[in-house]
């Protein structure tokens, strides 16, 4: 999924005129949507038409922007509300340097296209903002990445269109905000664990997937992590406390095998196998 909605939860196919994408997935499952759509608003601007849907899941917030071409063809991106706001400010200095452009001079056009560009950064995604011209008019290009790689979506808006489209974007922000929700108090400082010669670093983060752990292992040129989500920090530590629970017994039960002088069991007897079941926790009698 991606960071701020899933792209396929609670999308509603008598919306968007269509049960499938082009790519073939299905967005009419039946399953229970995860996110609350809060506002819709939609535009119709030339031949595309474009939505902007407010909608909240247990990360908080976002906006969700639709565009659906004249032959049914759909496309979107997700905006935290905070970056919804950084892009509205966007669409007023586009369409001001838009507004300052002479009529399209087909020998005076970059190479690229590109008029005006602008990138936007939120957490682990990146927003380019590109203003081109081509054979069939001046459009701005709104392209969605993810850092750690994943694919890249865009919308393309008709210039003609910003005002429109800004306008739009300041009503839903003016009724619901810029707060993207989430967890606003301080989170816990990092610890250090040094065993032998190897250093374990907890770390306490916060992105808009919520809140982690990363817990990370160091040793000369070696270095992990593992990433633990807080849902599930208490069942991490129960688990790890069940281990230290039943080390602790077995360390117990060798050393008094110890002080006993015995021996201890042969290899390959019924004692040794219960006493390996004990570490499995197959032997429920005895754990």
């Amino acid at each position: 999924m991606s960071d701020i909605g899933s792209g396929d939860e609670g999308i509603s196919s008598q919306k968007y005129g269509q049960g499938m994408d082009t790519g073939g997935n299905n967005f009419d499952s039946g399953q229970q949507p995860q996110e609350q759509e809060l506002a819709s608003k939609m535009l119709q601007i030339q031949s595309k038409r474009f939505y902007l849907d407010v909608k909240q899941n247990r990360r908080g917030r976002f906006i969700k922007v639709a565009e659906i071409g004249a032959d049914g063809r759909r496309s979107q991106i997700f905006l935290a509300m905070s970056t919804a706001a950084e892009f509205r400010d966007y669409l007023s200095s586009f369409s001001d340097f838009y507004s300052s452009l002479g009529p399209p001079n087909p020998d005076n056009v970059p190479d690229d296209g590109k008029l005006k560009s602008e990138m936007m950064l939120k957490d682990n995604r990146r927003y380019y903002l590109d203003l081109k011209e081509n054979s069939r008019g001046r459009f701005l290009r709104v392209s969605q990445t993810i850092t750690r790689g994943g694919p890249r979506s865009q919308v393309a808006l008709p210039a003609q269109g910003m005002i429109e489209f800004r306008d739009a974007l300041t009503d839903l922000l003016d009724d619901f905000g810029t707060d993207d929700g989430g967890f606003k108090g301080e989170l816990p400082e990092g610890r250090h664990l040094r065993v032998d010669n190897k250093n374990f670093y907890f770390d306490i983060g916060q992105n808009n997937r919520g809140i982690y752990m990363k817990i990370s292992e160091v040793k000369s040129n070696f270095r992990t992590a593992v990433t633990v989500p807080e849902k599930c920090w208490t069942r991490f530590r129960d688990i790890l406390a069940d281990y230290c629970d039943k080390m602790g017994r077995a360390h117990a039960a060798a050393s008094d095998a110890m002080q006993g002088g015995g021996p201890g069991p042969r290899a390959g007897s019924a004692q040794a196998t219960r006493d390996i079941d004990t570490f499995t926790g197959s032997a429920p009698n005895r754990i």
